[in-house]
């Protein structure tokens, strides 16, 4: 699933449409709302694709203070800090083997899993010679989820460069 964001203003190659797909633009909006949640609240559904969006002033504004953060160090510091927070959530159970390393639902079953030899070293490390699950790698528990979503100046840089030329837009 993506994000596709129309501008209103058509004759601008950087202000008629960007892109993010779902992963990238959680954190994005995330980042607009916890910061310049004076105007990004004006967004009543920004983690939707139903064409809300903001007018031209005010995506001109938003587009003006995001390229502010950048240039002060503020988005970086923020990605810093987000990414620290990731990093700092514990793994959770795999719900696919139910932390067991092996998976044994029917996609398992399907697949050879309950019954698949480890490598010598898998074989060490889980303390046992068969049984895998390709969720957790074997190891029962994986990342959090929120770990899939990434957060990065570039993009931030390419939205502040949409807004400010858009000329308003709607998420669709």
């Amino acid at each position: 699933m993506g994000m596709d964001i129309s501008g209103n203003n058509q004759s601008s190659v950087k202000g008629a449409y960007y892109h993010n797909n779902i992963w990238w633009w959680r954190p994005l909006w995330n980042y607009c709302c916890d910061l310049h949640g004076d105007l990004a609240d004006k967004v009543a559904n920004g983690h939707t694709n139903d064409g809300d969006g903001l007018n031209a002033a005010d995506s001109l504004e938003l587009g003006r203070r995001l390229l502010n953060d950048i240039a002060t160090g503020v988005t970086a510091q923020y990605g810093a800090d987000y990414r620290e927070g990731l990093a700092s959530l514990p793994m959770v159970e795999c719900e696919y083997c139910q932390a067991t390393g092996i998976r044994t639902d029917t996609v398992g079953i399907s697949m050879g899993m309950p019954t698949k030899e480890l490598a010598l070293e898998d074989s060490i490390l889980f303390g046992r010679t068969h049984g895998y699950c390709n969720a957790c790698d074997g190891f029962g528990k994986q990342s959090d989820f929120r770990t899939h979503y990434p957060f990065s100046v570039d993009n931030v840089q390419g939205f502040a460069d949409f807004l400010v030329e858009c000329e308003g837009f709607g998420i669709y």
